[in-house]
């Protein structure tokens, strides 16, 4: 039996066994044969050659738009950024990944106008797999739909979670340490929902013989899976609706209606229309604010603060990772910074490496002759 076979049987006999707690563990052991077994075959069909899409990251950030064909991601990028994406009526105009970079308060942020996925793309079909490894790579991954089509939004984000992609949440806060003896020992805490066996199950069908797990909080037995196998890219989303001069003000309840179906608040969703650059100027803030970019004003020794060009950071970011960035010898020589602004008690105060910066804060390196 393939392995294709062997998987569309795990599938089955998941689907028909009923979820309780005396069939948790089997579930749970299924499940993450399942998991090894997609992975298996998904090794294989790369390692099969094909063409592949490597586009190299430049800039501060990166965006990957996620839709459709001919849902009109390369009228929208070529009116963002200074690409020059092929656009036509018919389906399939973009064959490769285009990037273009959207420069916004200061900040260079890379938006890839991929191929558009359809419906089975996570199993190869369409290219797929190539585009899926792209949108892998990216900071926030940016929905964009059809008016008339709300309903992509289910099919893309399954497509998204087949190729292990999983969006607005955190990884699973598990902790794996393998020991030399006395088997599997797991402490959960009172929240967690798993029973000890099921848990058990799933590391064994990934080899795990002796080892200690804790797990602090409730998690699903995919969640799991997922942090055992620990390959998985946990990314943002937000959500774009495109054509919106297209339809007709009777027809916007039955847009937001189907929006909520999906758990998505129409307040939170742009509507946008990329052909005649209508809600762009919104697009570009909330681009901005959902990849938590942040400028910080470097006051340089003899010239004084660069506000022309800040050094961009993410929110979060310490004066350390502002001395990686600038790179050349601050990490090694770094004595201590001066830091004016929101994160600061006052004007220049002293801080380490490890101080948190905030959006406009001016920050002066002072380092080791």
């Amino acid at each position: 039996m393939g392995l294709e076979a062997e998987i569309e049987d795990l599938r089955e006999e998941i689907a028909d066994t009923p979820y309780n707690k005396a069939t948790e563990a089997h579930i749970g052991r299924l499940k993450a044969k399942l998991a090894e077994k997609k992975e298996k075959l998904e090794n294989q069909s790369s390692a099969g050659g094909g063409h592949g899409y490597a586009v190299e990251k430049h800039g501060d950030a990166t965006v990957a738009l996620v839709g459709f064909p001919s849902v009109g991601k390369s009228t929208l990028i070529n009116a963002l950024t200074n690409a020059d994406s092929e656009v036509g009526s018919y389906e399939f105009t973009t064959l490769d990944v285009n990037p273009g970079m959207l420069k916004y308060r200061g900040a260079n942020i890379q938006i890839l106008d991929v191929p558009g996925l359809i419906e089975g793309a996570a199993g190869g079909r369409g290219g797929g797999k190539e585009v899926l490894s792209v949108v892998r790579t990216a900071d926030l991954v940016v929905f964009m739909l059809s008016v008339f089509e709300i309903e992509q939004y289910d099919r893309l984000r399954e497509e998204l979670y087949a190729t292990n992609i999983r969006l607005d949440t955190d990884p699973p806060n598990i902790n794996i340490r393998k020991t030399h003896k006395d088997g599997l020992g797991v402490t959960m805490s009172d929240e967690v929902s798993l029973g000890e066996e099921t848990v058990k199950q799933v590391l064994r069908e990934y080899g795990y013989v002796n080892a200690k797990v804790t797990i602090p909080h409730d998690l699903t037995i995919d969640e799991l899976v997922d942090a055992v196998m620990d390959n998985r890219e946990y990314l943002p989303s937000m959500v774009t609706v495109n054509k919106a001069d297209l339809i007709d003000k009777s027809y916007l309840p039955t847009v937001k209606a189907e929006l909520r179906d999906r758990d998505l608040d129409p307040d939170d969703v742009l509507f946008i229309s990329a052909a005649e650059e209508l809600g762009l100027d919104g697009l570009r803030e909330r681009l901005w604010e959902e990849l938590g970019v942040i400028r910080i004003y470097m006051d340089k020794p003899g010239r004084g603060v660069d506000y022309e060009e800040p050094l961009i950071l993410f929110e979060g970011d310490t004066v350390g990772d502002a001395c990686t960035k600038i790179g050349g010898e601050f990490e090694e020589r770094f004595k201590f910074a001066r830091v004016s602004g929101t994160s600061a008690k006052h004007d220049d105060q002293q801080v380490g490496k490890g101080h948190k910066l905030a959006d406009e804060d001016v920050l002066r390196i002072v380092a080791r002759k």
